[in-house]
């Protein structure tokens, strides 16, 4: 982990040099944070200090790797599916999950579902995400990498998936949201190396906190 964390200091240090400022580099799954996201950003590009900020958008999973390994300065980590092992991290937002399925669906009309029923829909499997080795676990539900893909999917009828709330801002009319209040909550952190001493990262998380 010590050795890890050497190799991924001296990445920032030389993609700095390359890149020729004090810039950071934010680490965020697509399709999610559609909210915060934006007003972190305006947020921040108003602090009288800010560096420029190249939002890196990845897919599930990927943001906490490209943080560990030193492509990204910062990121937008989500628990528990994200492990926040060895960061620092700041608590944003925490939300309750909802299940997303087909509009026309007979149970898009619901006002709550169990996560027990959320998860056990004969007509619409759940999907099934990469594994940190890049295979998929076994299981009924079709394959999938992204959010754009698992929306598509979903609108034809193929998969139904249990999400944090947010998504709805993402939702199109063929698709419907239906609450599952005994769901996780899910928590955004903001999470950065330890030990760190950027101020431009500092001005940052604290605007992140302050939102």
């Amino acid at each position: 982990a010590a050795l890890d964390a050497v190799a991924a200091a001296d990445r920032r240090t030389r993609r700095a040099a390359v890149d020729g400022g004090p810039g950071l580099v934010l680490a965020t799954k697509a399709g999610a944070s559609s909210e915060l996201l934006p007003k972190l950003l305006d947020a921040y590009a108003a602090e009288p200090d800010a560096v420029a900020v190249e939002v890196l958008l990845c897919g599930i999973g990927e943001q906490e790797r490209l943080l560990r390994d030193g492509r990204a300065d910062v990121a937008l980590l989500h628990l528990p599916f994200d492990s926040t092992a060895g960061l620092d991290t700041e608590e944003l937002v925490t939300e309750q999950q909802v299940l997303v399925l087909p509009a026309a669906h007979p149970l898009a009309g619901r006002t709550h579902l169990r996560l027990t029923d959320a998860e056990a829909l004969p007509d619409l499997p759940t999907p099934r995400w990469p594994l940190p080795d890049g295979t998929y676990p076994e299981g009924p539900g079709p394959e999938v990498r992204d959010h754009a893909q698992l929306l598509q999917l979903i609108a034809l009828g193929r998969a139904a998936a249990v999400l944090p709330e947010s998504c709805r801002t993402l939702l199109r009319p063929d698709l419907a949201a239906v609450p599952v209040p005994d769901a996780p909550a899910v928590t955004t952190v903001i999470a950065w190396p330890p030990h760190g001493r950027s101020r431009a990262l500092a001005a940052l998380v604290r605007t992140a906190t302050r939102l």
